[in-house]
């Protein structure tokens, strides 16, 4: 395991890989395969190994060639998490079917993004005696299986797990351990985990398709592969994905993901506000927030004006709002929505560690002029991202609305093949979890 993101049981590059995204707004499916070699050869990338800089040649950007894509408008889910299995099942079907259908080929399993259950992110050290005073594949085991239970207690479902370094008798870290001299090995882990029934229950709502689950990928992490590069993810970056009914941050130091979280508020607040302010059906608030949404004022703002229908009244009613109106409403949710993102980042224990720049991505970043609001709100230079990580997508997908499917490309691509299915919930220690075990085991 390189630290890298989760390992691609079910695809190797050029085969086809389908990835899963339900969202609050939308459910998109997406089948493509990828080449992890990218388009060209000989581009230099340093690759953290075991903690420690190995540079490599490999192409920074995979390359994918979709297949087909399936888009629907999200039912039963609210924040990611599943409020109704029988509507998020029809339009699952709906969507993968469509996917399907453009690709030419059936879907048995597929990769699905994990945004619910209460995300938690956390920095730990697992330990191991050396019995023997020289490491071998064993302590390695015993150390990882620590770790595993550790992220794994209190019901929480393991999403996420990637190793910053090695230490020999808690000294300085080792790129690789097995043979050298010591009395106790220790590995610096990071570790996603989600609480269990909504991971679940997004889970029986994929299984209701007649589809396997290739394995789960932390939806903050694949957004991030899809909107910085490399070297933003070695300097120190925080991606921030401003999705409809919340917004999830994932930080990188030296190339590793080491923090995520989320706070439960995204672009459909924003819309509700419209919608409430103005007395105008929640459709109509979203068109007016796309078109005439904006956060830079100018001198017109006062003049310039545009109609909307009221709510509840008689076909043909209308009422006039002016753009300094509408940028009213919108202030102060957004700088609300920053000064929480703000905090969450000031609390994490990696803050004084990635304290680069700072990317946005997720449907709800295109507002006009967010990028400048939030770049004095968080004190960090930012940039508004679409899908720039991933080469051959085509244009539709490269929008930021599909950064967390695009990532999800990337990470299922880039790893070797391992074939898996999700065993389901009734055999415990075989479904996920247990294969998460497997791999962690036979990485080493």
């Amino acid at each position: 395991m390189t630290g890298e993101g989760p390992r691609a049981w079910g695809a190797g590059p050029n085969r086809p890989i389908g990835v899963l995204d339900i969202g609050t707004s939308k459910i998109v499916c997406l089948i493509a395969s990828v080449d992890p070699r990218g388009a060209e050869q000989g581009v230099p990338e340093a690759r953290i190994q075991h903690g420690v800089p190995e540079a490599r040649f490999q192409q920074d950007v995979p390359r994918a060639t979709v297949l087909g894509i399936g888009h629907q408008r999200s039912r039963g889910v609210k924040a990611g998490v599943i409020t109704d299995l029988d509507e998020a099942e029809a339009a699952v079907r709906q969507a993968v079917a469509q996917a399907e259908r453009m690709a030419g080929i059936t879907l048995d399993a597929v990769y699905v993004a994990v945004s619910c259950g209460r995300l938690k992110s956390r920095l730990f050290s697992a330990n191991a005696d050396v019995e023997s005073g020289v490491v071998g594949a064993g302590d390695i085991a015993r150390a990882m299986a620590g770790g595993r239970a550790f992220a794994e207690r209190d019901g929480r479902t393991l999403v996420h797990l990637n190793r910053l370094a090695f230490r020999l008798d808690r000294t300085i870290p080792v790129r690789d351990p097995r043979g050298m001299a010591a009395r106790e090995l220790s590995a610096d882990l990071h570790a996603v985990t989600a609480d269990d029934a909504p991971v679940r229950n997004l889970l029986m709502a994929v299984e209701r398709c007649h589809l396997a689950v290739a394995g789960l990928i932390a939806a903050p992490y694949a957004s991030a592969l899809a909107a910085s590069t490399a070297d933003e993810r070695r300097l120190g970056v925080t991606v921030i994905d401003l999705g409809a009914g919340a917004a999830t941050m994932a930080s990188f130091a030296d190339g590793q993901l080491i923090h995520t979280d989320a706070v439960p508020v995204g672009g459909n607040h924003l819309t509700y506000d419209i919608a409430r302010a103005l007395q105008t059906p929640l459709a109509e608030a979203e068109r007016i927030k796309a078109l005439y949404g904006t956060l830079i004022a100018a001198s017109s703002d006062e003049h310039e004006a545009f109609s909307y229908p009221l709510a509840g009244e008689e076909e043909g009613a209308e009422n006039r709002a002016t753009r300094a109106q509408l940028r009213a409403i919108i202030q102060p949710r957004v700088a609300g929505t920053m000064a929480l993102i703000s905090e969450r980042l000031a609390r994490a224990d990696t803050a004084s560690v990635a304290t680069g720049r700072v990317v946005l991505t997720g449907g709800a970043c295109q507002l006009v002029g967010l990028g400048d609001v939030a770049a004095v709100a968080l004190g960090r230079p930012v940039r508004v991202a679409g899908v720039s990580q991933l080469a051959g997508l085509p244009a539709g997908v490269e929008r930021p609305a599909f950064a967390v499917v695009a990532g999800m490309l990337a990470s299922a691509g880039r790893s070797n093949p391992r074939p898996a299915a999700w065993s389901g919930p009734s055999e415990t220690g075989n479904g996920y979890l247990g294969r998460v075990g497997n791999w962690l085991r036979e990485g080493f």
